[in-house]
């Protein structure tokens, strides 16, 4: 699922809309611009080991063409989200496992975007650590930025009280979707209630 959300695989049939744009129709040309849009997380932090924290935020703020000034601007805003402002000169391999992936999380939302895709983000992580993460792409969602977390950790992702859409065997289980409709007309039909009440 992830890896045809960020068209690094195509998929035979069906479709899959990424902010109004089918991902099938993404040429090979308009998948850089494509991914530029989508901030990812990987579970083993796809870090610059030879390159401080700065800088390895700023990458893809550097690869997009912004100028220095701007881009430190940007850099420190996202370190500052996920608390790590002041290890912006020090090197991965001095961080704990915790902190190098709240850079990796940083890195991902640098750019601001719309999606953000995470794949296994907590699982070499301890169960604290893991929460502080999921709180982190918490605090994300609730500004706006949509999140596809890829997890194995059902419990963590249901403190979270998240939407869950679960796959078997490479399939999307539909059955979570009659819950989902439920739910959306249950607190459809309240807020009509709480309409006409307050007329």
């Amino acid at each position: 699922m992830i890896r045809i959300e960020n068209v690094t695989k195509r998929y035979p049939g069906g479709q899959v809309i990424v902010d109004g744009q089918n991902t099938r129709r993404v040429s090979r040309r308009k998948i850089p611009a494509y991914r530029r849009q989508i901030g990812m997380v990987f579970q083993d932090h796809k870090l610059l080991y030879d390159r401080p924290v700065f800088d390895n935020v700023a990458l893809p703020l550097i690869i997009a063409g912004l100028s220095h000034g701007d881009a430190a601007r940007k850099v420190r805003a996202a370190l500052d989200q996920v608390s790590l402002l002041h290890k912006e000169k020090q090197f991965p391999q001095t961080l704990s496992s915790g902190e190098q992936q709240r850079v990796g999380i940083a890195r991902a939302i640098v750019s601001r975007p719309k999606l953000l895709i995470a794949d296994e983000p907590t699982g070499n992580l301890d169960p604290d650590l893991s929460l502080e993460v999921m709180r982190i792409f918490r605090r994300f969602n609730e500004v706006g930025v949509t999140l596809l977390i890829a997890s194995h950790d059902i419990a963590l992702i249901d403190q979270l009280g998240c939407r869950r859409i679960p796959l078997v065997n490479g399939m999307v289980r539909y059955e979570e979707e009659e819950d989902v409709v439920a739910e959306y007309a249950a607190r459809l039909e309240s807020e009509q209630e709480r309409a006409e009440w307050q007329q």
